[in-house]
């Protein structure tokens, strides 16, 4: 499945509801399927910094080339927010990560206006830790 039609699956779920209560609702329970960082894994590293709540991202890399991520925070709406961005990036090459606008993914989602701007700051920074990350992990394939 592409980007853009992971997007679009992701809209379609969204605009189900028409206000942010219910968005916020939808982000809670997605929060909530989503599984859970091992302890030692909610470390400095992984940590997403300038988050308002703890959030952390791992990042691997498949046999194939493209990467997979898994996320954890300590609030409900934020793990529901980073299981969208490691859903739409899994499975997708540096170059198509890379492309990826953080904003755009709200913006189209439709949650833009639904979410307080430190989550969509959180947001961001957890969009670029990935991409950082992602470049660390090829420079140490090179080395």
């Amino acid at each position: 499945m592409t980007v853009s039609e992971k997007l679009d699956e992701f809209k379609d779920v969204f605009d189900l509801f028409d206000n942010s209560k219910d968005k916020y609702i939808q982000l809670i329970d997605m929060g909530r399927k989503s599984p859970e960082l091992f302890p030692e894994e909610k470390n400095d590293i992984n940590k997403i910094y300038g988050c308002t709540s703890q959030a952390w991202v791992v990042i691997g890399q498949y046999e194939n080339g493209t990467y997979f991520f898994r996320t954890d925070s300590d609030a409900q709406i934020v793990k529901g927010l980073l299981s969208i961005i490691s859903n739409i990036c899994d499975g997708e090459s540096l170059d198509a990560i890379h492309s990826i606008d953080g904003s755009e993914i709200l913006n189209v989602v439709g949650l833009n206006g639904a979410i307080s701007s430190q989550r969509i700051n959180g947001f961001s920074l957890a969009m670029n830790k990935i991409k950082k990350d992602i470049v660390c992990l090829e420079m140490k394939k090179s080395d």
